[in-house]
Order: C-alpha cells, then structure tokens, then sequence
C-alpha cells in the first residue's frame, strides 16, 4: 500500500465530522500500486481480516466496502461469494463510493501520534500537514506500531524510512 487516509463516507451530510458525523460511517481510504498488490488481493484481507456475517452495532462503525467502479464492483462481488456461504447472511455493506470526507487532522496517523520522537522526525521531513498525512513512511509506521506487516518486511524496510538510529530503536521497542 502506499498510503492510507480516515475519513467519513457512505451518508449524506456535507462536511462530517466526528462530532457530527450524520449518517456517516468511519471509514479509511487506502491507495496501492496494482502492480504490488491486486483489488482482489486486497479485499481477500479485508475479508480474512473481519467477520463480514456479523452486525455493526451502530451506523459509525458498520463493516462497509465502498467501491469506485463497475471493475471493483464486480471483485467484490467475487470475494463476497469466495468468503460468504450464505449472501443472505452478509452484513458488510457494499456501495458505490459517492465522497470521502477526511477526518480532522488529529484523526490521521493516530498510533503513530502517540510516540512524540517518531511524529516530530516525520513532521520534520513532511511539515506540511497534507505531505505528512500522505507519507507512505508515516503510513508504514502507523501500521507497525499498531502491529500490522511481518517482522521482515518491518526490519527490510526500516532504515527506508528516514528515522535516526534513536527513532528506530523506539520503533522496534514498541512494535
């Protein structure tokens, strides 16, 4: 993946926000490289990664797939029938994706915000709030301090990332 964004989608009030989110349903924007990684391969995680039988307990937080055209319409479709017996059980949403409305700025890359020394390197290197939200680095490094990707893809790509010896040392700490 090369980055990921929060956000709002899937209602109908312009601007939400988490404090008035409407008919809004959390949600996260993900872009990657097709040539690393497919639309299929993709939603096979989501679906490994959830129970897309089991009913959201609130409109915020539904299981939701939002797609942009007919070709990723019909991917999902193709994994709902690979990872569902019984359609009629499935209670992950499938729309067409009408807007995605990104969340506050504090709502971005919110593990990694939680470690001073690596959010200060990264803001360092990206100032601009919009080049830092948008960073693959801080991306990755969101994702491994909330333990997603394997142990070798973290140690190959770590020196990537453009982190002082100190900052790497915190990040493998608290992976």
């Amino acid at each position: 993946m090369l980055r990921t964004r929060v956000g709002y989608t899937g209602g109908t009030k312009d601007a939400p926000t988490y404090r008035s989110l409407g008919d809004h349903t959390e949600s996260f924007q993900v872009d990657f490289d097709p040539q690393r990684i497919t639309y299929d391969e993709l939603l096979e995680l989501v679906f490994e990664s959830h129970n897309p039988c089991s009913r959201a307990w609130s409109r915020q937080y539904m299981s939701a797939i939002f797609f942009h055209d007919d070709a990723q319409k019909a991917a999902v479709e193709r994994a709902v029938a690979k990872f569902v017996e019984d359609e009629s059980d499935l209670q992950t949403v499938v729309a067409p994706l009408d807007r995605f409305w990104l969340a506050e700025d504090y709502h971005q890359k919110y593990r990694l915000r939680s470690e001073d020394l690596l959010e200060q390197e990264l803001r360092a290197i990206y100032p601009d709030l919009h080049d830092f939200v948008n960073s693959t680095a801080a991306m990755r490094i969101n994702a491994y301090l909330a333990g997603h990707g394997s142990m070798a893809q973290f140690e190959r790509e770590l020196p990537l990332l453009g982190l002082s010896e100190q900052a790497q040392t915190l990040l493998r700490s608290a992976r």
